[in-house]
């Protein structure tokens, strides 16, 4: 795994998150049909202008005595097929949040995932790094 991966994708996070600011929640973007938050699209549009390739609103299939039930859970952002991206604005993080980025690490067969909860003064106090 790419250190410097994780390393630029969290600047790009913490670029978005300066621009846009704490507070535009996840309640708002809920109502809209592609579930995307604008954080996530600008987070998107960083890793576009990288040529860093991400896959956003990724489909996790899951296994059930050997049935895949697909599309099952979708991933904000899976990027370089090698770190999963959860992105929140929330009060703040919990242990159920934690626990769905690691179910979507294991689903996803990657190794690395990024917590970032946009909703945070410093975007260093919403971002927990979780590795399988």
């Amino acid at each position: 795994m790419d250190a410097d991966l994780t390393y630029r994708i969290i600047g790009f996070a913490m670029r978005v998150h300066r621009r846009l600011g704490p507070g535009l929640l996840e309640s708002i973007y809920e109502r809209c049909l592609s579930h995307e938050s604008i954080y996530e699209r600008c987070l998107s549009h960083e890793l576009d202008r990288a040529e860093i390739p991400h896959t956003c609103q990724a489909p996790l299939s899951v296994n059930y005595d050997g049935v895949d039930l697909p599309c099952a859970y979708r991933a904000d952002i899976i990027v370089h097929d090698q770190v999963v991206l959860e992105i929140k604005s929330v009060d703040r993080l919990g242990p159920l949040h934690e626990a769905q980025l690691l179910t979507y690490l294991r689903l996803s067969g990657c190794r690395i995932g990024l917590l970032l909860n946009f909703n945070t003064v410093s975007l260093t106090d919403g971002l927990r790094r979780c590795v399988l």
